[in-house]
């Protein structure tokens, strides 16, 4: 299956109230392998970035203005993603905000352009229940380095995503790997030859104390330790 780690920055947290998409970055796997394959953009949101989404991801007013619009590059991101499966981080807002882009432009959506959408910070919760999971949080849980990610951008974010997607889900391929097993013996007419059974008996040591142990039981419950009732029952 054909995958593509995606991430975007956007002028702010809502697209009902006007927030448009700035920055894509995808890059692509396939089979565990990143192939070197990405598709990347600024796109000029039409409109003011506020300084509190600058400081997140350092995408100015000034640099963005000659950036082509989400209408220019629209068909080409559509056709990077088309039929692959999606990997984002918290993808209900990356989702969210993309298809709002489209459904300006009367195109479909990301439903309809791609095979699956996997959330890593749902599964991340799943695997990590009560810990943070941001991306740098799972960077470092799964060792990979984020050194350089001084401010958020959606190309670095989608290669880093893509490290710690291959770190969380590593063995999911182990029906692939072939184990040794140890030979079996069977005899001609078919029925499997069983070694002998070697039975240890407990020594007088083990056996003292053990009886110990059930005294100190029994005493705790005020008579009612299983054992000694069940050794009871057996002797009776």
């Amino acid at each position: 299956m054909r995958k593509i780690i995606l991430d975007t920055e956007t002028t702010g947290l809502d697209f009902r109230t006007g927030d448009r998409v700035i920055e894509i970055g995808c890059v692509e796997l396939r089979g565990r392998q990143l192939t070197g394959q990405r598709f990347h953009a600024y796109i000029n949101p039409e409109r003011e970035i506020p300084q509190g989404a600058i400081e997140i991801h350092g995408l100015t007013n000034e640099f963005i203005a000659d950036k082509p619009k989400f209408a220019e590059i629209a068909v080409d991101f559509m056709e990077f993603i088309r039929g692959a499966e999606l990997v984002i981080h918290n993808a209900a807002f990356d989702v969210g905000f993309l298809n709002n882009e489209l459904a300006l432009l009367q195109h479909g959506s990301i439903d309809q352009l791609c095979s699956d959408v996997i959330d890593t910070l749902r599964m991340a919760r799943e695997m990590r229940p009560g810990k943070k999971n941001n991306l740098n949080a799972l960077c470092s849980e799964f060792g990979v380095d984020n050194s350089g990610r001084q401010v958020h951008g959606a190309l670095l974010d989608a290669e880093l995503l893509a490290e710690v997607y291959l770190a969380m889900t590593r063995g999911q391929n182990s029906l692939e790997i072939e184990f040794e097993r140890p030979a079996v013996d069977y005899s001609m007419g078919g029925t499997r030859q069983r070694p002998p059974l070697v039975v240890l008996a407990a020594s007088a040591a083990e056996l003292a104390e053990h009886a110990r142990v059930l005294g100190e039981i029994d005493k705790e419950s005020k008579g009612k330790c299983l054992w000694r009732e069940l050794e009871n029952t057996q002797q009776a």
